[in-house]
């Protein structure tokens, strides 16, 4: 395998997976969000209530993001779209909506684990995102990472 072809192999990879994983979490959330979580926001008082329906909203909106993200690499990686388009800030990840500590924890678990999973996936694709300013115009983002860790070894 070239170089080149090994590059395209390794992004492909990671965006497919990190696709995966985003459409998993978006559904678990949808899931327990839309219906499971029905009995569990009943049995809340009314300020952890509506911190539960906030929560929620963002864990939609991380999770909207690094979609519209993924689905701009691949875009690139099919030839639909320049590079240098890609790193538009228009097209570039959103950024994720803060949520506190404290009202993470007057949620229950469940909610709990899906607002923990979405922050880590949106700061995981923010990092390979934010390399996106230091690619020259031919290199992906995460050819960019894999340069970098060449370096390092």
């Amino acid at each position: 395998m070239t170089d080149d072809a090994s590059e395209r192999y390794f992004q492909t990879r990671i965006v497919d997976g990190l696709y995966r994983e985003a459409m998993s979490l978006a559904e678990a959330a949808r899931a327990y969000f839309d219906q499971g979580g029905r009995r569990d926001r009943e049995d809340l008082d009314p300020p952890t209530r509506v911190a539960f329906s906030c929560e929620s909203l963002k864990v939609t909106t991380r999770l909207m993001h690094v979609i519209a993200w993924i689905l701009t690499q691949r875009a690139v990686e099919a030839g639909e779209l320049a590079w240098q388009e890609a790193c538009d800030p228009v097209r570039r990840l959103g950024l994720s909506p803060d949520s506190e500590d404290a009202a993470i924890r007057l949620l229950p678990d469940r909610a709990q684990r899906l607002v923990h999973a979405s922050l880590d996936l949106h700061r995981r694709v923010a990092r390979i995102d934010a390399m996106a300013d230091a690619v020259v115009p031919d290199m992906g983002p995460v050819q960019a990472l894999q340069a970098r860790l060449n370096g390092v070894f």
